[in-house]
């Protein structure tokens, strides 16, 4: 299954590195899970694996000191949205557990690029230069999901100066929850509020060793591992921990939060297209006989995978060519959540009664697919964001019509 991208040498290259690379991240799967679940009120590393690290070295933009990633006779130093994409979907291939529980800036990362002054950014991607570390990007919370209207986390300052941020320390208090490394990390992105206003979201650097933080994991049934939950109770925040700054109101919050959520939109949409082919292809290698319905199920299976493979790409495209719209990426995330599940469960009635126990692998598969909904926004907030876009857009002009018409 190829795309026209994959005729660029370059890209087809990571991308072949990548499939090699995601065979060890599966090798590790079942063996990752397990010790999750065994142990899960203790933070754990995962194993240091070729593509994990090659996913933490390409979150660094370029102009800080990390190695190189080799791909067959390729250099690549940092990743644009579409070489994103396909490491993405390679690694949700192999496990996207393991994926998710990956050290670097994946999550955080395109929030301080868009929102970060100079120094904060120096800041944020110093701790992580030259060294394992793991970041977190906060933003959903119970009850309210990724809502931005709904958040309940607030960042206050004792004697409130409206006129400016520069010299007022603030206070940062609140719970999130489904938060990607939230045990592992050292620094969090944190999304509060200041106010009831449309301008009133914020993003904060936070050292997560800071007085009032909490951090635990948070035992899931699937992509066991990977998530935990943050407390802020009474955090201290600095002037210089507020991101955006150095940008008009306007720019300071809801603006960065969109135009990074579309980036890792489509990287979600990569991670469920990712398990959709895996869960295709073993039943591929594993029902060697199938009868002529069985065959039509398959091929069915591979088309859909094909299709909303083909969307996630389109919309890699639309990001970098406009990195405010969201539109095709909410597609694209919503279609390949429900891609994940519904391939997933349909792949384990191939097996018949007792697949889940017979075949862990693809039971596991089955599990970690219902996380894709609920990452960056569930299928309900992005449907929100393409209507609001459609809105903004107005009705569709009227075809021209003809003399006499």
């Amino acid at each position: 299954m190829n795309l026209p991208h994959d005729t660029d040498e370059r890209l087809a290259a990571l991308r072949r590195q990548a499939a090699e690379w995601a065979g060890e991240l599966r090798s590790h799967a079942l063996t990752w899970e397990q010790t999750q679940r065994s142990a899960h009120t203790t933070v754990t590393r995962p194993p240091e694996l070729a593509l994990l690290t090659a996913l933490s070295d390409l979150s660094l933009p370029e102009r800080y000191d990390k190695p190189a990633v080799e791909a067959y006779g390729h250099r690549f130093t940092t990743t644009n949205a579409l070489e994103r994409a396909v490491l993405t979907e390679e690694a949700a291939y192999g496990d996207a557990a393991l994926l998710l529980a990956a050290p670097g800036a994946l999550t955080a990362g395109p929030v301080v690029e868009a929102l970060g002054s100079t120094d904060q950014q120096d800041w944020f991607y110093g701790r992580l230069a030259g060294r394992t570390g793991w970041t977190c990007l906060a933003m959903t919370e119970a009850g309210h999901g990724s809502d931005a209207a709904g958040m309940r986390s607030a960042l206050t300052r004792p004697e409130r100066d409206d006129r400016t941020d520069a010299c007022e320390d603030h206070v940062l208090t609140g719970a999130k929850t489904y938060i990607g490394n939230a045990a592992r990390a050292h620094t969090a992105v944190v999304f509060a509020r200041t106010g009831d206003g449309p301008l009133d979201l914020r993003a904060v650097l936070l050292d997560l060793r800071a007085p009032g933080v909490t951090a635990a994991p948070l035992p899931t049934i699937g992509l066991a591992g990977a998530l935990g939950t943050l407390g802020l109770d009474a955090v201290e925040v600095g002037a210089d921990g507020l991101l955006g700054r150095h940008l008009p109101p306007i720019k300071r919050g809801m603006w960065g939060w969109l135009r990074a959520f579309n980036l890792l939109r489509t990287s979600a949409a990569a991670m469920g297209v990712g398990i959709a082919r895996a869960a295709h292809d073993y039943v591929r290698h594993h029902r060697t006989t199938l009868r002529a319905e069985d065959r039509a199920r398959l091929d069915g299976i591979s088309r859909r995978t094909a299709a909303v493979r083909e969307l996630t790409y389109r919309a890699v495209g639309e990001i970098e060519a406009h990195p405010d719209r969201g539109h095709l990426p909410s597609v694209a995330k919503v279609s390949a959540a429900r891609l994940a599940e519904r391939t997933t469960r349909e792949a384990l009635r191939f097996f018949g009664h007792g697949a889940r126990l017979d075949h862990p692998l693809l039971d596991k598969w089955a599990r970690d697919a219902r996380g894709v909904e609920y990452l960056e926004g569930t299928s309900d907030i992005q449907r929100l964001q393409i209507y609001n876009t459609l809105a903004r857009s107005g009705p569709a002009p009227a075809p021209p019509t003809g003399p006499g018409e």
